[in-house]
């Protein structure tokens, strides 16, 4: 469980991580769609992505190669992790 709220305070610790993992957990989206949705930069989304993507909570769904048209995912694991922060009652709403 230790290794859980690490994680969680990973992704809460930061406005963008929470807003990227939010909008991924309704289905897959390219970083432009990320920002949109969310009303933030393009920027902070693409860190967000990277960070989120080295933990795992987050893949690339097309090739590597590609790099317009993008598509990203949440992972099984990020899944359930964004389960565990809304049923804690961890966002600021």
């Amino acid at each position: 469980m230790t290794d859980t709220w690490d994680h969680i305070g990973f992704v809460i610790s930061s406005q963008y991580r929470v807003a990227v993992l939010s909008r991924l957990a309704e289905g897959p989206a390219t970083p432009s769609q990320i920002a949109e949705d969310e009303e933030i930069g393009i920027a902070a989304v693409s860190h967000a992505l990277t960070s989120l993507r080295d933990r795992g909570f987050v893949d690339l769904l097309v090739s590597e190669d590609r790099r317009k048209g993008r598509v990203y995912g949440i992972t099984e694991r990020g899944e359930d992790l964004w389960q565990e922060i809304e049923q804690q009652g961890l966002l600021d709403e």
